[in-house]
């Protein structure tokens, strides 16, 4: 009796760590999908984190890319201008060197008329009067054809039909002998240059006449 009871203790014995070991063995098991999940959720996590560390790079690459080509504009945009102050102010000094030229072109042809006027005012004082018309009228003549040479040209509209482009009526005059309104008297000459009028001539146009008749169109 005394040996039954020793093999079941013996046996009692050697089944405690068989269960201690199963115990063991299902907490191991339990806590494997555990420890997957967390490695999951760490690469999860390093993902993202790495997701993010890609986008801000691609951000600071976008702004970096940003201010460069801005950069490059406004140094664009400052030459632009740089060198539209130079073309306006090139232009500028060729317009006032031509100006200067063509005034000097003129200056030098009237330096001779002027030459003109200084010896018939020193004959007239030597000599009195006597001549001083005639050399006038010569210098007078001598001034138009100057002028002429640089495209001047004189409007004297004396008995010619009124135009209001190049007339300019200061009176009216009744004249029943003249077509209505012709140009009576001129009291000062007109000037164009090519085709623009310079200078209208100041007239008087008569009134009261018969109707003038139209020119034949060209």
């Amino acid at each position: 009796m005394a040996a039954d009871e020793k093999n079941a203790d013996e046996r009692e014995a050697r089944e405690i760590p068989i269960e201690g070991l199963e115990d063991e063995a299902v907490e191991a098991e339990a806590a494997a999908p555990c420890a997957e999940e967390q490695q999951d959720a760490d690469g999860e996590a390093a993902a993202d984190i790495e997701q993010e560390a890609q986008a801000v790079v691609a951000e600071a690459e976008r702004i970096a890319a940003a201010e460069a080509e801005a950069a490059a504009m406004k140094d664009r945009y400052l030459r632009l201008q740089a060198e539209w102050d130079n073309y306006r102010k090139r232009t500028a000094e060729e317009a006032a060197d031509m100006k200067i030229r063509a005034a000097e072109k003129v200056m030098q042809d009237v330096l001779p008329v002027l030459d003109d006027f200084e010896r018939a005012i020193a004959h007239a004082e030597q000599n009195g009067e006597e001549g001083l018309l005639d050399g006038v009228k010569a210098i007078s003549t001598k001034i138009g054809q100057v002028f002429a040479k640089h495209g001047l040209e004189a409007i004297d509209p004396q008995g010619q039909a009124f135009d209001a482009l190049e007339h300019q009526a200061v009176a009216t005059v009744e004249n029943a002998d003249m077509p209505d309104e012709t140009v009576a008297q001129v009291y000062q000459k007109g000037y164009r240059l090519g085709k623009k009028v310079l200078r209208p001539a100041m007239v008087t146009i008569s009134t009261g006449g018969p109707k003038r008749e139209e020119e034949p169109s060209a």
